[in-house]
């Protein structure tokens, strides 16, 4: 090969050395790293149906479990006479449907 062909060849493969000033090179670097972040931002953002589906009943599974952690503490802090009551009339509640049976 003559020196000329080889120079080609290896521009082709991309071996040859670059003569861009370093600025330049950090510059492209820098463009790059910023539109490769743009389009993970956009990927992020557009979110399809189904992952706004799961969205929602996730934030409706919370919700309802708070409200059932919120009822627990409410039936933990009520006086003694509630709580008995509460287990009479369910105890009064399995007397009756095992007698149905």
């Amino acid at each position: 090969m003559h020196p000329q062909e080889l120079m080609t060849s290896e521009t082709y493969l991309g071996l040859a050395p670059q003569n861009k000033p370093e600025l330049q090179k950090v510059m492209e670097k820098r463009k790059r790293d910023q539109v490769i972040k743009q389009k993970e931002e956009e990927a992020q953002k557009k979110k399809s149906d189904l992952e706004i589906e799961l969205l929602k009943r996730q934030q409706k599974l919370e919700q309802l479990e708070l409200e059932k952690q919120k009822l627990q503490e409410e039936q933990e802090n009520a006086p003694e006479f509630v709580k008995v009551k509460g287990n009479l009339r369910r105890t009064g509640q399995e007397v009756a449907q095992a007698q149905e049976s």
